[in-house]
């Protein structure tokens, strides 16, 4: 195993891939990278599968199939992305049992067109449940206002859930209510909460890139001091809302019961500035019961050159809130940020779904 990434792992950091494809899949480079790499989960979201879509020849075969039977552009979707879903979650089943579950996990996103839409959403968590079929697999439901509920209620059947587009830390305590709230009713219904597990994807670098542009913007040297240094900051403190959480009687009644907590997940890891380090949110985001999902760039990066010293969040909590008072002296309006990002999010989301069916409704009428 690669020193680096064994350093990181033996802090306490699930490292997991954010990328699939089936040409990863055919040719063994997913095993690999879990024997090599230490690679132990996997995220999906439509940005990766529209770009899988659109290389290679790996999907060929099933899509003359698909327009042999002349179905859907959507059930095509359907079919070809939960292919590839099973086929991962079987990849890494000897990793989720030989955790127990804790990781091994494979995440697929609800149509990001139900963002906004409770009831949809929930049928549509249902739904890739059951056709998926796999215990090491995760439902990745946005956390808007409108997906709060519909996590709750997955949560509440008995469904995983890795809960996606967290930008704030209110929005996060709002998912880990509705985490609690699902695991408390599926208590309520006789379920064995051990078999439910949860992730919560906050998001990172998009922080940083935000915030940086208004920064540029205010122009002074006192903002200029303050770039790169808010997506760190917020995400520390978003640990530190998940420690408050987990030293909670509620939190606690409910472990006795046999749940496991809901880790906190760093997601969009790869750095979006080239002046910055490029393992920056692998290095200063170190702690125990932690995942980080990275792109395959940032996963190689951190194995070659990543420096792991530690516990890197929760010493720094003070200095956490010192950067945030410091942004909105700044004029930093760290609601107005939180609540461009969702938006953006669910939109960039809806636009790469929107361009894998037309990926896909362009390679059926080739096939």
């Amino acid at each position: 195993m690669n020193e680096n990434l064994k350093r990181l792992t033996d802090a306490g950091v699930s490292i997991w891939l954010d990328d699939i494809s089936r040409e990863r899949l055919r040719s063994g480079n997913l095993a690999a990278l879990i024997r090599d790499k230490n690679v132990t989960g996997v995220t999906s979201n439509p940005t990766i599968f529209a770009s899988a879509l659109s290389k290679g020849d790996a999907y060929d075969a099933q899509l003359r199939d698909l327009a042999t039977r002349g179905v859907t552009v959507e059930e095509a979707v359907r079919a070809i992305t939960t292919f590839d879903i099973r086929w991962a979650a079987d990849v890494l089943r000897p990793v989720f049992d030989a955790t127990r579950g804790v990781d091994g996990r494979v995440s697929i996103e609800v149509d990001p067109r139900l963002a906004r839409r409770t009831e949809a959403t929930i049928a549509e968590a249902r739904a890739l449940w059951w056709l998926v079929d796999r215990p090491n697999l995760h439902i990745k439901i946005p956390a808007t206002v409108e997906g709060l509920p519909a996590i709750t209620q997955a949560i509440s059947e008995g469904i995983s859930v890795n809960v996606t587009l967290i930008f704030s830390l209110e929005r996060y305590r709002q998912v880990m209510d509705a985490w609690l709230s699902g695991l408390e009713k599926a208590k309520a219904n006789g379920l064995n909460l051990a078999t439910i597990e949860s992730v919560a994807s906050f998001f990172v670098s998009r922080v940083d890139t935000e915030i940086d542009k208004r920064l540029d913007k205010i122009g002074s040297p006192e903002a200029a001091e303050l770039k790169g240094k808010a997506a760190v900051a917020n995400a520390r403190l978003a640990f530190a809302a998940y420690e408050e959480v987990v030293n909670s009687p509620r939190w606690q009644t409910l472990r006795a019961a046999g749940a496991r907590p809901q880790r906190p997940l760093w997601a969009s890891t790869g750095v979006k500035n080239p002046d910055y380090p490029d393992t920056l949110y692998v290095e200063q985001l170190v702690t125990a019961g932690i995942v980080n999902t990275m792109p395959e760039k940032t996963l190689d990066s951190s194995a070659d050159h990543a420096r792991i010293s530690g516990d890197t969040i929760r010493p720094f909590y003070q200095q956490a809130w010192d950067v945030m008072a410091s942004l909105k002296q700044a004029g930093i309006d760290y609601d107005d940020v939180v609540r461009a990002l969702e938006e953006e999010g669910v939109e960039k989301f809806e636009a790469s779904w929107t361009e894998l069916l037309e990926t896909v409704d362009s390679e059926l009428r080739k096939a």
